[in-house]
């Protein structure tokens, strides 16, 4: 199919120093943002003995994160297009700090969600609005593969989590370990105030009427591309969330048997993976435009491959299997980025950040619907007690199920903008 770049212009031209260190401080708040992100997938089990819970119960902490995660996407999308970047990442560092100190200190269910309401919110302010600095300080050419590049490395967030989180969890315990976390959202804070800029040359202020707050967002939900952007992220990313935000964690070490240190590695080869494919799925989609959803469909196959690894056997795998399992579908995060540049790409530059917040929730909101779904099948299995294997694998071919739906939906969109093109009025209809 044809999806060609959005003329939006050859870019800015900006003092490369100071572009540099903008986008540096903007990767910074995103990868502690990932780290608050990521936090509370591998402290589910110790999360189930301090709030005393199971396991439909202790889903739901990782989905009402998501969920609201997913459902500021838009809001947040609208906003970013009204106040910019610097306002957006200093305000969600800041609330990701409260939520993380709050999750420290309480012990009761109810203030928990409340503290990963907060989580979540904060959460949602960052990846597109530091993906939004990037147009804004650099050339055009260049936009593809710094997006991923900027999803990559803040996936070094997850290290985070993985390793020094783990090890203050266990050696200090839950309310320094959870203080940690708060005091890096602060510093992230900080961060963007001081370094970061919406865009260059930034010269007295001028008086400026924004349009109303929900102008432009039927024009956003009414494209074909936004929604290809969407299900693109959704068949990527889902079953990575899944595997990163909630069952993950509990899957290897319950039902496969690894130690807490083997499961951190292989949580820590998701990040590698992401380093190391990510610039080139950017390359490619920076290259080749026209075929971004064939990308999205050939490494939903490949995330596919991955879970029938470890769903179809009855036996624990062998730690490579799992190594490879890991690799295949964490292909799907730097491949979700791809829907977010098909949903920009379709948009003039004053929807880019709804379009962009549309597509940003695909993964998200799939990976809601089954985080919780598995918890509810893992407590209906074990009747309370501690999960086995074979409840991990009846439970989590809900992954499966709703990778159909993705790859199905992806088609029919992809269609759909096809059409658009060859009848670009079909697209005001």
């Amino acid at each position: 199919m044809v999806e060609p770049e959005a003329a939006n212009g050859a870019g800015p031209t900006a003092p490369r120093s100071r572009a540099w260190v903008v986008w540096g401080a903007a990767l910074a708040v995103y990868a502690a943002a990932v780290a608050q992100r990521t936090s509370f997938g591998v402290a589910g089990l110790e999360a189930a003995e301090r709030f005393t819970v199971a396991a439909t119960v202790l889903s739901l902490f990782a989905v009402v994160q998501v969920v609201v995660y997913a459902l500021l996407q838009l809001p947040v999308g609208v906003a970013l297009d009204r106040v910019g970047s610097r306002v957006m990442l200093t305000v969600g560092a800041a609330t990701m700090a409260v939520g993380q100190l709050a999750m420290g200190l309480v012990d009761t269910v109810p203030l928990a969600l409340v503290a990963r309401v907060l989580i979540g919110a904060g959460d949602a302010m960052t990846f597109v609005s530091a993906i939004r600095l990037v147009p804004a300080w650099f050339p055009a050419r260049r936009v593809p593969l710094l997006t991923q590049v900027t999803g990559i490395i803040g996936q070094l967030g997850q290290v985070v989590s993985a390793v020094p989180f783990v090890l203050a969890l266990h050696q200090l315990g839950w309310t320094p370990a959870f203080a940690g976390l708060s005091a890096l959202g602060l510093l992230a804070a900080v961060a963007a105030v001081v370094l970061v800029r919406d865009r260059p040359a930034e010269g007295p202020l001028v008086v400026w009427t924004p349009p109303p707050l929900m102008a432009g967002l039927g024009p956003t939900l009414r494209s074909a591309a936004t929604w290809l952007g969407f299900w693109s992220h959704l068949v990527s990313a889902f079953s990575l969330h899944v595997f990163l935000l909630m069952w993950g964690y509990p899957f290897l070490v319950q039902g496969e048997g690894l130690s807490s240190a083997q499961a951190g590695g292989l949580f820590t080869l998701s990040v590698v993976v992401a380093i190391v494919s990510g610039p080139f799925i950017g390359e490619l989609t920076g290259r080749y435009p026209a075929r971004r959803s064939l990308m999205v469909l050939a490494v939903a196959v490949a995330i596919l491959a991955g879970w029938l690894i470890v769903l179809i056997p009855t036996t624990p795998r062998p730690l490579w299997q799992l190594a490879v399992f890991v690799v295949l579908i964490s292909l799907g995060g730097p491949t979700s980025l791809v829907g977010l540049d098909i949903a920009a790409s379709f948009a003039p530059a004053e929807r880019m950040g709804s379009a962009t917040g549309v597509a940003n929730a695909g993964g998200f909101i799939g990976a809601v619907v089954v985080m919780l779904a598995v918890g509810v099948v893992l407590d209906h299995r074990s009747g309370g007690a501690a999960a086995g294997l074979a409840d991990y694998r009846a439970a989590l071919w809900l992954v499966v199920a709703l990778w159909v739906v993705g790859v199905v939906a992806v088609l029919v969109t992809r269609d759909r903008v096809r059409r658009t093109l060859v009848h670009p009025g079909d697209e005001a209809r």
